[in-house]
């Protein structure tokens, strides 16, 4: 389980906390939500390369080869990643790419799968 506290999106309480590996809870309103349902609710919408709404979870691919800083060879295009987590910011994609482990990437380099 992550220490990570969420807004919650029914009170706007900052003391969010995760009851599940994607479930969460207001100690306030008592409100319970997922992370699919929270970003659906505050708005959050990250499209991909084509425009395609991305979602936790889903799978993707990059279009472009991507240079990683202090790695040796960049991501190739082509490569397929799986399961990522939606984030703010400028860079909105966590995930998990073999051979290089846990990066953040920009929705405008990949496509859905």
């Amino acid at each position: 389980m992550s220490e990570e506290l969420k807004p919650c999106p029914s009170c706007s309480s900052p003391y969010g906390y995760a009851t599940g590996p994607d479930s969460y809870a207001c100690p306030e309103c008592a409100h319970e939500w997922t992370v699919a349902e929270g970003n659906e609710e505050t708005g959050l919408q990250i499209k991909d390369a084509n425009g395609n709404v991305l979602q936790n979870g889903d799978s993707v691919v990059v279009i472009k080869d991507l240079p990683v800083k202090g790695a040796p060879k960049p991501v190739k295009a082509g490569t397929k990643v799986k399961n990522i987590r939606l984030t703010d910011g400028d860079h909105n994609i966590d995930c998990k790419i073999e051979g290089f482990g846990s990066m953040a990437l920009k929705s405008e380099f990949v496509r859905k799968a």
